[in-house]
């Protein structure tokens, strides 16, 4: 896979995260894939009581614009959680 598909695949389900680790163009996408498992690991607290529902519609708000940077190529972190870097 090119580094835009990697991108792509990337934010759809660990399953996506995990071929695009596994089976992508893993230096041309790095970017992407980093920012796909910040979400994905945030995503983790929108089980959260109170606060969880409003931590979901962000965290899907940050996937929305993270796929669309995929999609047009672009190296934008998405706010908040954006800065944090898990894939050296």
């Amino acid at each position: 896979m090119n580094a835009k598909t990697t991108g792509i695949v990337a934010y759809f389900s660990w399953i996506g995260l995990g071929v695009a680790i596994l089976a992508g163009d893993r230096e041309g996408a790095k970017f992407h894939i980093n920012q796909s498992l910040v979400i994905w690991l945030f995503s983790l607290l929108r089980h959260i009581a109170g606060v969880g529902w409003i931590w979901g519609i962000f965290i899907l708000i940050c996937w929305i614009m993270g796929l669309a940077a995929a999609i047009n190529q672009e190296e934008k972190e998405v706010p908040l959680i954006g800065n944090i870097r898990i894939l050296k």
